[in-house]
């Protein structure tokens, strides 16, 4: 089935084409047509299958055929989303495939002034994107009112509950007209995520993407033993074998960041971190250099993890292994995004090893070791350019910014 068999606009239909889009993927044949006839919908899904324009595409096309003129009458549709990256990946989505249609679209989310989102607010729209807090700050103060909702959008309804927002969720749905659509996104599910959904849903149409595998099947994924304190040798050596290739890095913690970041440009290979003290600026900067190929390597915490949608990227290295199982996920699943290729390298240390038991047995498989020498292991050590003195310089930056980040955190 191609797009162009689907009765949705043609202003959508030639986006799409446009776009490079010439056949739904998996998620997208099997919810857009249920979603169109107003049901609700469940959705497990890998992340990169395209799920945000599984629910973009109908929610455009019911705006734009309900909707007589480009006057707004009310906000229609609210997409709430875990992070302000991923609001913003899937506002530029709608932005796209809703090219010349009728249908207005807005992000909203704290970390930046409120002012400028209200003036938005207050001339109309009709889809609002949005993270949790902004929202209802700006609904407590009058400049949001979800009367007029007919479809909520819940996408990676599992980092919401891993970051706290049950309430938040429980409290969107109660302020709804009671007849709305309802559509839950997530890439895992567990028995919190079946409660949750089940909540919220009514008779839902349930779709799950490869069960049986939690990763897609283009992503190869690689292991290697690597001690702790050895690890930036071995990325400094990863980065310089692939000089072309676009690299996200994830790391477990903000401090970790930043002294990954200081290794790097001892060494001389330009990078940038994204993390939580980060404002909002500093970090769409660095992700726009990163998506712009400006710098080749992006250091990142989970927290970010899911808002990186950007096209291209080679590799992601799981520098630290992630604490929580199904987050490996969420960071592997930003390469390899729809049909391209990707590569996913993890370093385990000897204290991660836990960690690995827990991230092979969610996955159900074990992830291939890559055997490294002795003699190999010690060259790569003595022939980084980090040896010597620099070795000792190093030493010195990782512990001012060690320094610096713990200073940070008393002060708030």
């Amino acid at each position: 089935m191609k797009f162009d068999d689907y009765r949705i606009a043609p202003e959508i239909r030639r986006n799409l084409a446009e776009l490079g889009f010439k056949r739904p993927t998996d998620i997208q044949f099997k919810a857009i047509g249920h979603i169109l006839k107003g049901e609700d919908v469940l959705a497990i899904a890998q992340t990169g299958t395209g799920k945000t324009a599984a629910f973009a595409i109908p929610v455009l096309h019911m705006i734009h055929a309900y909707k007589s003129s480009s006057r707004t009458e009310g906000i229609r549709c609210v997409v709430m989303v875990p992070t302000r990256e991923l609001a913003l990946q899937i506002t530029e989505v709608f932005e796209k495939i809703g090219r010349h249609t009728r249908a207005k679209v807005l992000c909203v989310f704290g970390g930046v002034e409120q002012d400028p989102q209200i003036a938005r607010l207050e001339r109309g729209i009709d889809i609002l994107v949005t993270t949790p807090g902004r929202m209802f700050d700006l609904a407590s103060q009058g400049f949001i009112h979800l009367d007029q909702v007919q479809t909520l959008v819940l996408d990676e309804a599992d980092r919401m509950l891993d970051l706290g927002f049950l309430k938040d969720i429980q409290d969107i749905h109660k302020r709804l007209p009671r007849n709305h659509q309802t559509l839950f996104f997530s890439a895992t599910i567990n028995e919190k995520i079946k409660k949750l959904a089940y909540s919220l849903v009514r008779n839902a149409i349930r779709i799950q993407i490869s069960p049986k595998d939690p990763v897609a099947k283009n992503i190869q994924h690689s292991l290697a033993f690597i001690e702790m304190d050895d690890k930036r040798f071995f990325l400094e050596r990863l980065i310089e074998e692939n000089p072309d290739s676009k690299i996200i890095t994830f790391v477990r913690t903000k401090v970790r960041a930043e002294r990954v970041l200081k290794a790097m440009e001892r060494v001389g290979i330009p990078a940038l971190n994204i993390h939580g003290d980060k404002d909002q600026k500093e970090r769409l900067t660095a992700m726009e250099q990163f998506r712009k190929g400006q710098i080749k390597l992006l250091i990142a915490t989970d927290v970010s993890a899911r808002g990186i949608d950007i096209p291209d990227v080679d590799m992601v290295v799981n520098y630290d292994l992630p604490d929580i199982a199904e987050n490996y996920v969420h960071r592997v699943g930003r390469t390899g995004r729809g049909e391209k290729k990707g590569l996913a390298v993890s370093f385990c240390s000897t204290e991660e090893k836990p960690m690995l038991a827990e991230i092979e047995e969610f996955l159900g498989k074990k992830i291939a070791v890559l055997d490294i020498s002795k003699h190999d292991y010690s060259d790569t050590l003595d022939l980084s350019k980090a040896a010597g003195d620099k070795w000792q310089a190093t030493l010195l930056e990782i512990e001012k910014a060690e320094k610096w980040m713990r200073k940070k955190e008393r002060k708030k």
